[in-house]
């Protein structure tokens, strides 16, 4: 099992990233895609029709997401903990993705770079 972990920055307040990691209509606007997702702890989540699917575990308003996510027969949980921070406007959001099968590491750490935080961070920065 490997960990993913990573510091991304954003060109948006706290409250708008927590939004696009949140709010089912802002992460279709920012994914293309449907999103099954709500703030409600035990709640199951789905992005990209099914791709990624998992349970919700802690929200903290504007600063915190906990997330497992699903890779079959895991044995162990694999736990995806958000933490976003106020930049001076802007917001530095720490990634960290525990426990994810060895297999699976490289496709997932490009899928958080580029297709996860990485489509969110292109939403609040479209010209760069």
């Amino acid at each position: 099992m490997k960990t993913f972990k990573k510091v991304f920055r954003i060109n948006a307040e706290p409250s708008d990233v927590y939004s696009a990691l949140t709010n089912p209509y802002t992460i279709e606007l920012w994914s293309g895609y449907p999103s099954q997702m709500n703030t409600e702890p035990g709640s199951d989540f789905s992005l990209w029709e099914g791709d990624i699917t998992g349970k919700n575990i802690e929200f903290i308003q504007d600063r915190k997401v906990v997330q497992q996510w699903y890779f079959g027969d895991q044995s162990e949980e694999s736990i995806v903990t958000i933490i976003i921070s106020n930049d001076g406007g802007n917001s530095t959001v720490t990634v960290e993705h525990t426990n994810i099968p060895d297999d699976d590491f490289d496709d997932m750490a490009e899928g958080w770079r580029e297709y996860y935080m990485g489509a969110i961070v292109s939403f609040f920065n479209p010209n760069f």
